[in-house]
């Protein structure tokens, strides 16, 4: 199984980490897509007026085109570790034994702007950009990322593909018609749609299965290691969706 979670705009500073690989990062094949974006931050980053404009920053926020700046020289972390917020709060992965971080390597992927997704223990800068935005040079995100990203997924056949990601991160790369897939909407029992408690079930849904490492292959599967820790999945209303169902 593969997990596609989504980034957050908050981010840890600094790092320990060598700078940026691009080469080095997870889905290799959107090395290209990856150094074009990652070019035109650096350059956007040489005009702070224009990069305000662009990143639509408020003046409080200015200091964040710095991190594009140093995008491809400044120190990395770990993807799972760079993000904060309410998942990756409730996901709290620092806190993870080395197992159950393993565990993540090799199942989950962070859908970050300028790098597409990414593994969640692949080296990354801290950055400042969102889906919705139109870099000077390139074309928008969603058609710059949209077909590589589908076809990258589908390179790496994953037998099952659980998609947490936002509307907006999941419009930047599609699931492929024939990856077994199931995108996951959190709600209340009955039916209502969540936002704060949307992000904290998903990051909780996520350390659950660090904690355990199930091999899940299929839907099956992951209702059955749902049910054994009390998670509540039922069938959505659109079909390919799962409702995370949590107490209002």
């Amino acid at each position: 199984m593969k997990i596609l979670l989504p980034p957050s705009e908050t981010k840890r500073p600094g790092g320990a980490g060598a700078p940026l690989d691009l080469r080095a990062l997870s889905l290799s094949k959107l090395h290209d897509e990856r150094r074009a974006v990652a070019d035109a931050l650096v350059r956007l980053a040489g005009d702070p007026a224009e990069a305000q404009r662009v990143l639509k920053l408020s003046d409080k926020q200015v200091g964040e085109i710095a991190h594009n700046r140093e995008l491809l020289s400044a120190p990395t972390l770990p993807a799972v570790d760079r993000y904060t917020g309410v998942l990756y709060d409730a996901l709290d992965a620092t806190s993870l034994p080395t197992a159950s971080r393993r565990w993540l390597a090799s199942h989950v992927w962070i859908h970050s702007a300028p790098f597409g997704p990414v593994g969640a223990l692949d080296s990354i800068p801290a950055y400042r950009l969102a889906a919705g935005t139109s870099l000077p040079g390139i074309p928008p995100l969603r058609r710059h990322w949209a077909e590589a990203t589908s076809a990258a997924i589908a390179a790496e056949q994953p037998e099952f593909l659980l998609d947490l990601r936002s509307e907006a991160y999941a419009a930047l790369g599609p699931i492929p018609a024939e990856v077994d897939s199931a995108y996951v909407r959190v709600v209340t029992e009955h039916g209502k749609a969540l936002n704060h408690f949307n992000k904290k079930s998903k990051g909780m849904l996520v350390r659950g299965l660090a904690e355990d490492r199930p091999r899940i292959r299929s839907l099956s599967a992951l209702r059955t290691w749902a049910e054994s820790r009390g998670v509540v999945l039922r069938d959505g209303s659109d079909r390919g969706t799962l409702e995370l169902v949590v107490a209002e």
